[in-house]
């Protein structure tokens, strides 16, 4: 009887009432409580909070019941008839806002846009952050019209904007109340005008670059707080607009020299107005990221970053049409970006690398010595802060220590570790041409999900040693033989099972080819020869001693960056997979803004990943020469080896526990993409889940979560047929099955 009790109270929990999603936001702001401590009280995740406030999903048994009666006792302490809700989401702890101050002068600290015909109070002199907004939008902050802005002398002081409903903060710090960013934007009248996030709108009074440089460090209060205890805070960044651009005496556009150099030519007057004022530019130049700095007094940095997005500062490869939206717009999306991984440094690619020293500082103060003074030393589970020579087999082509080899010599795999991701492809069968469908499959964050957890060489150079025997648990490279693993007999599980070798590619090259003798290889790609039951014997290694998962809270932070930002898009995680498919269909459409977030997440954890091994760009460079990315303590090929093998291995480790459950081989594959033969158009004809939401364990499984595959695109067999016919060759049809569009030949051109 107790059981049909248990059965009746979970019915009764999974359709409990709950109030409107604006009512649930209004409850929790009313009790003062942030997202992260209902989030902590009911052990979800606070994106997932988040959406239900929103109303893009609705909390699931036993989550629903808990959080309705906490609702409900929130709406006996607040009616909604005196409900008094705070002015925006931020801790109960918040100051209140500032009493009424003089009336402004021209050297006042900076201001929020008035809101209103009405006056409102103005922040005290010499404080920067405005009065707290209103109860937050639906929509992103529009942008003021140059025909209703009022001269700088007459503007009355007025509040900050509010915030679109899913726009991501980060925990207030009084020394950055205004948040890491502003965009620069001026108007036909002169007036220059700073769009923060949050919809913050501040009146900038600096009339020169200079100007505007000493300003954004004394009084805009822009800038965030360390990412760990050991590391710097983040220097202000301001993005200039065209109008901004002009207004400051610099190019809209860089001339087709200045392109090809990357910055402003050094006699350019705004470089030497920054010179007069003593300020200073890194070796970069003045490009479309400039720093622009002084020395540091004490502890304190004296820098601010300035973006440009008409010199090309946001690519559209990783931004998409950012750089075409308005001030406001803009400001959200950056910001937003900023608030889940940090403020952007560069590229995607450059701000993936910066993030993992912000959360991996390579020193930290000692303990205090018989003076009381502390001294910097290196951080055990850090990189260091030197540079480190890699091994000879890990270095690219052209490196200094490869500089004695003969001229146009090609190294063959026995001389160089070449760890890349899959690019295979392989014809139809028979009974696949039979099938309908080619089904795309693509692994979500995959060289992320490879770095959690990687152990992976520190701060110690590697070291070579003849006959080891191999260690799965010591980073490295392992010239070793893996010619004899055959996979038409591998151990899956604890099981010996019967392949389709030929169905099947290779884990042990790039290209899916069997390999013929003996090659150089990252740890986890002779780890898992040893996982299918086959024996190793290396003959030579270079290993690290020093080790450590360096890369666990770099993937952790964006991790949690991508599966927020999927919240926003309405697309969350405790999803089942029919739920999942349907909310994937059209997700980038709900919120295109955040869908620029989220691509740049993607290229942060691809390019950070790829930048360990930059090679040399330009510049009169010549091979056997260093290039300057090798000066960086982060420059290590090593690292990136032993994240894509593990990219693979998973990869491949997941295509094999299908096709010994299923029967089911790929056709293609194109780093985290698989392509399948199935009957229907639909991730679900691929993967079998019986009615408890389980699939073949090991395997590909539907979801949001990095590791787990979302649904790349569909095409018919027929299209395939026609493509090979057209081409005459086997293309990857993984590079095309998104869109169906074959533009070149899947030869790399």
């Amino acid at each position: 009887m107790s059981e049909l009790f248990d059965a009746v109270d979970a019915l009764v929990a999974s359709r409990s009432p709950l109030p409107p999603p604006a009512e649930r936001k209004r409850l929790r702001q009313a009790h003062g409580l942030t997202l992260d401590e209902v989030a902590a009280a009911l052990q979800v995740r606070r994106a997932t909070v988040s959406g239900w406030e929103a109303g893009k999903t609705e909390p699931r048994p036993p989550e629903r019941d808990a959080y309705a009666r906490m609702l409900k006792q929130l709406a006996q302490l607040y009616p909604a008839s005196n409900a008094a809700a705070p002015p925006n989401d931020t801790s109960p702890r918040e100051a209140p806002a500032a009493p009424a101050a003089p009336a402004p002068s021209a050297a006042a600290p900076p201001r929020a846009r008035a809101g209103s015909a009405s006056p409102a109070p103005e922040a005290p002199p010499g404080n920067a952050a405005p009065r707290p907004a209103g109860p937050a939008g639906p929509a992103a902050v529009p942008r003021p019209a140059a025909a209703t802005r009022q001269s700088s002398t007459s503007r009355r002081p007025g509040t900050t904007k509010a915030a679109p409903a899913n726009t991501p903060t980060t925990d207030a710090d009084p020394r950055f109340a205004n948040g890491p960013l502003l965009v620069i934007d001026a108007d036909d009248s002169s007036q220059v005008t700073g769009y923060g996030t949050g919809g913050l709108v501040l009146d900038v009074p600096a009339k020169s670059l200079p100007a505007l440089v000493e300003w954004t460090l004394k009084e805009a209060q822009l800038g965030a707080a360390r990412l760990h205890g050991s590391g710097k805070d983040a220097d202000p960044l301001l993005v200039l607009t065209e109008r901004a651009c002009e207004r400051y005496g610099l190019p809209v556009a860089l001339s087709d020299a200045e392109r090809l150099t990357g910055r402003l030519p050094y006699g350019h007057k705004v470089l030497k107005q920054l010179d007069r004022a003593d300020w200073q530019l890194t070796k970069r130049g003045f490009g479309p990221w400039a720093r622009i700095y002084r020395a540091a007094r004490g502890r304190q940095r004296q820098c601010v970053q300035l973006c440009i997005p008409s010199w090309g500062a946001l690519d559209a490869r990783t931004w998409g049409h950012a750089a075409q939206l308005e001030p406001a717009e803009l400001a959200r999306v950056l910001g937003s970006y900023a608030a889940r991984v940090m403020t952007p440094r560069g590229s995607t690619a450059v701000t993936g690398l910066e993030l993992m020293t912000a959360l991996n500082p390579p020193t930290r103060a000692s303990e205090a010595d018989e003076t009381g003074k502390r001294h910097k030393e290196h951080r055990p589970g850090s990189l260091g802060e030197h540079p480190m020579d890699c091994a000879p087999c890990e270095a690219p082509d052209g490196h200094p220590l490869l500089a004695g080899l003969p001229r146009f010599h090609q190294r063959g795999p026995d001389e160089m570790l070449f760890e890349e991701a899959y690019d295979w492809a392989r014809e139809l069968t028979d009974a696949e041409c039979m099938r309908r469908y080619l089904v795309g499959i693509d692994v979500n964050l995959a060289f992320g999900a490879a770095a959690n957890g990687a152990v992976v060489g520190l701060a110690t150079p590697p070291v070579h040693v003849t006959n080891p025997v191999f260690d799965p648990t010591l980073p490295g490279a392992w010239l070793v033989d893996l010619s004899h693993v055959d996979l038409s007999r591998v151990l899956v599980g604890k099981q010996w099972r019967r392949l389709e070798s030929a169905l099947l590619p290779s884990p042990f090259t790039p290209t899916g080819e069997r390999p013929d003798g003996p090659a150089w290889y990252a740890t986890p790609t002779v780890a898992y020869a040893v996982e299918l039951g086959y024996d190793v014997a290396p003959t030579e290694a270079w290993v690290r001693e020093d080790k450590g998962r360096f890369l666990d809270g770099w993937y952790k932070r964006l991790r949690n960056a991508y599966v927020d930002t999927m919240a926003d898009l309405g697309v969350g995680e405790k999803l089942r997979p029919a739920e999942f498919l349907e909310a994937m269909d059209g997700y980038r459409q709900r919120d295109p803004e955040m869908a620029i977030v989220l691509d740049a997440i993607k290229s942060t954890v691809k390019g950070g990943i790829g930048k360990l091994r930059e090679r040399a760009r330009g510049g009169g460079w010549k091979p056997g020469q260093p290039w300057p990315a090798l000066s960086r303590p982060t420059w290590r090929p090593d690292i990136r080896a032993a994240v894509i093998s593990r990219a693979r291995i998973n990869m491949h480790r997941k295509m094999l526990n299908l096709a010994a459950g299923t029967g089911r081989y790929p056709v293609a594959v194109l780093s985290d993409c698989a392509v399948y033969a199935a009957e229907g158009p639909s991730p679900l004809h691929v993967l079998p889940y019986d009615t408890d939401g389980k699939t073949v364990p090991g395997s590909f499984r539907l979801g949001v979560s990095p590791g787990m595959v979302k649904h790349e695109g569909t095409q018919t067999t027929l299209w395939a047929e026609g493509v090979r016919e057209k081409y005459g060759q086997v293309l990857n049809l993984a590079r095309y099955i998104k869109t169906g569009e074959v533009t070149a030949k899947d030869d790399g051109e």
